[in-house]
């Protein structure tokens, strides 16, 4: 016989994990299906918006993660060595005016005690996914689970299970792919720049550096590249960040490395019958900008009271259509984003750097203008 439940979800990472604990408080059993025996100790995502700390606030997640995190209230652009425009988050939202820097294993460390706080038999790992089937009345899913075949059954099920999403390759659901010509490596050593709890934008002819405050001491360095490197090498990182911005890197004290290229993948729907897809399974997009975890969230508190409606026998086909144009909607507007992000980043010839450059600051010295640009930039 199938495990049964009211809400299936496949995938628990952050954004499966902050579903599954929202729809516990409202009394909903949920089980998560993970395919991974444990967290990742090595995940790229590490800036929370503010959106998302409000988000994070309604399962009580909020103060913990900012307890072990760092808050980012101020951008700085640097080209040559010297300050060209700064941007501060202080205006941008009264209640959180900062971008919460804290590395995602410890985010879902966090998610992951609330959602066992609420119900310890909520997730379950180890679950590989292999099959789904709607009836029109519910949804089963057969998974694998330590060597054993399962059969779950489910009122609603959704796919929180990431870029290369089963859930969504299951339902037959196509997304429209772009790849990027960018390429970047990034790594984490100990703080040895002036810049503390400010991030750090290098606007350099080679390509940009960004920077970024992490707990105990440590920051994180990500550099463009025009094409992948042979391998990641914490003395190539080291270099490349001394030579565009005269800081000096430890290599022999780094604690992360990796490097990655840049595509775009964007769901035709996120409702396919009684599934829904949310955060990367239904739409990629690049990491610069820090917006990808994010978007995952609002996702999954806007779909909730969908979920809730449909549990308690107030199915809308209005809300299902609304809930799908308007997280398509916002995630075009990320990628967008992301988009302008990467081409402020890529190399340019002396002449359009300095035009480049002397329009930000332009920008960073006209406060209605700056404000704008932070609200983008925090996805407000």
């Amino acid at each position: 016989m199938p495990a049964v439940t009211d809400v299936l979800i496949v995938g628990g990472g952050p954004v499966g994990l902050y579903l599954g604990a929202l729809l516990l408080q409202h009394g909903v059993a949920v089980r998560i299906l993970e395919k991974r025996t444990g967290r990742n100790p090595h995940t790229r995502a590490i800036g929370i918006h503010p959106p998302a700390l409000s988000a994070l606030d309604r399962i009580g997640a909020a103060s913990p993660l900012i307890a072990r995190g760092i808050p980012i209230r101020r951008g700085r652009a640097v080209w040559l060595g010297q300050e060209i425009a700064h941007m501060p988050f202080a205006p941008v939202s009264e209640r959180y005016p900062f971008v919460l820097a804290v590395p995602q294993p410890v985010t879902e460390a966090v998610l992951e005690a609330r959602l066992l706080e609420l119900d310890g038999g909520a997730l379950v790992r180890g679950a590989q996914v292999t099959d789904m089937h709607d009836d029109g009345g519910r949804v089963t899913a057969d998974a694998t689970v330590a060597g054993t075949r399962r059969r779950f059954s489910a009122s609603l099920a959704v796919g929180a299970d990431g870029a290369n999403s089963t859930v969504r390759r299951l339902l037959c659901v196509p997304a429209a792919e772009r790849r990027y010509p960018d390429h970047y490596l990034m790594g984490d050593f100990p703080d040895s720049s002036p810049y503390g709890e400010d991030a750090a934008l290098f606007l350099e002819a080679g390509g940009i550096v960004e920077s970024f405050p992490l707990p105990g001491g440590v920051r994180r360095w990500v550099v463009r590249l025009s094409r992948p490197p042979d391998r990641p090498d914490p003395h190539l990182l080291a270099g490349l960040v001394g030579d565009r911005t005269g800081i000096a890197l430890d290599a022999g004290s780094n604690s992360m490395l990796s490097s990655f290229g840049v595509r775009s993948r964007l769901a035709a729907r996120m409702v396919a019958g009684r599934t829904a897809l949310i955060g990367d399974a239904a739409h990629e997009i690049s990491p610069i900008g820090g917006q990808g975890m994010n978007l995952g969230w609002l996702d999954a508190e806007s779909l909730a009271p969908v979920i809730l409606a449909a549990l308690h026998s107030r199915p809308s086909g209005a809300d299902l259509r609304r809930f799908n144009a308007s997280r398509r909607r916002a995630a075009a507007g990320a990628k967008r984003q992301a988009e302008v992000n990467m081409a402020l980043g890529r190399p340019l010839p002396d002449g359009l750097l300095r035009m480049r450059n002397a329009a930000i600051a332009r920008i960073g010295a006209a406060p209605a203008l700056n404000a704008h640009v932070a609200r983008r930039f925090t996805m407000q």
